[in-house]
């Protein structure tokens, strides 16, 4: 039986094998959209397959590519690893230092898109469940690898696919998601996004505003009137009063002090505006997209009706419509098993205090809880750095992370 030091010494002395893996993720371009993780899928399966474990892919959709695998009994508890392997685009080449799919180490970090958000975090999930495998380190239960190709344009085709279709259960699921490197996400906010379409009349733009009804005039009148969500007072459940001044106070300690009292309000952005056809044209059509994110004490449907009866108050020809994130606030609890196990480990290996708090965003893990499998995320990152130019990560953070992965593992399936 391995103890924590000799299970944290196979990550150091594997250090250059770990590394590689990290960097030829980087390599590979997975941007989304276009969403194509056909090359990024050969290399894990071909990986996995050198190191004695068998995947199963699925392809619910042309090139987007779910990789299944696992070790250990199928007895006893079952824990997933959980990572994506898509990225964001990378954008404008120019804005970049070096090149987006280097994977270089330079400074101590690791460069490329992806890094950060969460090719590392793959990389480590991937290589613990290796070791584990290579080392015949005994677990009293079954470990399971699910990697997904479409987390970053909502995941229709990933996380929620393989819990609809059955193909994942687990007693507890660890995402490898960016994270502060002390404080694991337990709970997150919920999702409202929609899309607001405003109809107008057409008409010569030289009558404005006489003659016609500028679409994109009343659409600004909506959106004024939408951003006010932001002002609703939301009461939270009492018993996420312990959890919720937890996260205010990481936010503080951690120079966010511009976003105080972010995990109870709704916030509200306004995404994207596209209308009219000309100048000289008066607008017959305005959409505009809206992402808003809920805290904990309030609901889609509320949240949503309550927009509703304001924008019926404009006089304006509107519709609405959800679309992409939708969701409800939610949380494992802190005194969870899975929660217990990396937040434990994270101690361990770094010698310093750790605990879990809120998400401002959402991920995967509301599918997984929507699922009563309960979860929480801890991965790698350099946070500012996240779905920006020159995306990179410490290399320390990921050998550290792949430490906590491993032990984590360990414990969880074997208490």
């Amino acid at each position: 039986m391995f103890n924590k030091e000799e299970l944290s010494k196979l990550i150091d002395e594997n250090r250059s094998e770990f590394l590689n893996l990290t960097a030829k993720l980087l390599q590979i371009p997975s941007e989304n959209p276009a969403g194509n993780t056909r090359a990024i899928t050969e290399f894990i399966v071909d990986y996995l397959k050198k190191n004695d474990i068998e995947p199963t892919t699925y392809e619910p959709d042309p090139d987007r590519f779910n990789i299944l695998a696992s070790i250990g009994p199928k007895t006893g508890k079952k824990l997933v690893y959980c990572g994506h392997s898509d990225t964001v685009p990378v954008g404008d080449l120019t804005k970049w230092d070096f090149s987006p799919f280097s994977g270089d180490i330079e400074e101590g970090y690791l460069l490329g898109r992806g890094a950060s958000d969460m090719k590392a975090g793959l990389s480590g999930l991937i290589f613990s469940m290796v070791l584990l495998q290579r080392y015949e380190v005994p677990l009293a239960g079954e470990l399971v690898l699910a990697i997904v190709p479409d987390e970053e344009s909502g995941g229709d085709f990933g996380v929620p696919w393989l819990l609809e279709q059955g193909l994942v259960t687990g007693d507890g699921c660890l995402i490898a998601e960016p994270s502060s490197e002390l404080n694991p996400t337990i709970g997150q906010k919920g999702s409202c996004w929609f899309e607001l379409t405003v109809n107008g009349t057409p008409g010569h733009g030289s009558l404005a505003p006489f003659v016609g009804k500028n679409a994109i005039v009343d659409a600004i009148k909506a959106i004024e009137c939408i951003r006010t969500v932001t002002d609703l007072e939301i009461k939270a459940p009492s018993d996420l009063t312990e959890l919720l001044a937890v996260s205010n106070a990481y936010l503080l300690e951690n120079e966010r002090a511009e976003t105080k009292g972010i995990f109870e309000k709704i916030t509200c952005n306004i995404g994207t505006i596209k209308g009219g056809t000309s100048a000289n044209v008066v607008a017959d059509k305005c959409v505009v997209q809206v992402d808003c994110r809920l805290p904990f004490g309030t609901t889609n449907e509320a949240v949503m009706t309550h927009i509703r009866n304001m924008l019926d108050q404009l006089a304006i020809d509107y519709t609405i419509e959800s679309f992409g994130f939708k969701s409800s606030a939610n949380y494992t609890p802190a005194n969870h098993p899975i929660c217990r196990s990396i937040v434990d480990n994270i101690r361990y290996v770094l010698d310093k205090p750790a605990y879990g708090v809120l998400q401002w965003a959402s991920s995967d893990a509301r599918h997984f809880r929507a699922h009563q499998i309960p979860v929480l995320q801890y991965g790698p990152a350099e946070l500012d750095t996240i779905h920006g130019f020159n995306e990179k990560v410490s290399v320390e953070q990921v050998l550290n992370c792949g430490k906590v992965y491993t032990l984590a593992a360990v414990d969880f399936l074997n208490t």
